[in-house]
């Protein structure tokens, strides 16, 4: 995201999580279980605190199951995923 040539583009983004979504979806993912998060490692935007350089972004909502029960979990940085989505 940090790229000059994507300079924090929603559009970017967009384009490129339609990709990977028809990507994991055709090697059997279920991707409303995925979040999909803009973020700049280098830069470390939307790792561990929400970026101020992505004003769009609002946040992921997925859905995932806690003990067979459908629960919506939302978050806007990778480290929400890795806490609320993501169970050992």
């Amino acid at each position: 995201m940090d790229d000059k040539s994507v300079n924090y583009s929603q559009e970017r983004y967009e384009e490129i999580k339609k990709e990977v979504k028809q990507m994991l979806t055709k090697m059997g993912y279920k991707t409303k279980r995925i979040p999909f998060i803009p973020m700049s490692g280098f830069n470390g935007d939307n790792l561990k605190d929400k970026s101020t350089n992505m004003l769009w972004w609002k946040g992921f909502e997925v859905k995932i199951k806690i003990d067979r029960v459908s629960t919506k979990v939302t978050g806007a940085t990778l480290c929400d995923a890795l806490e609320k989505v993501i169970r050992p």
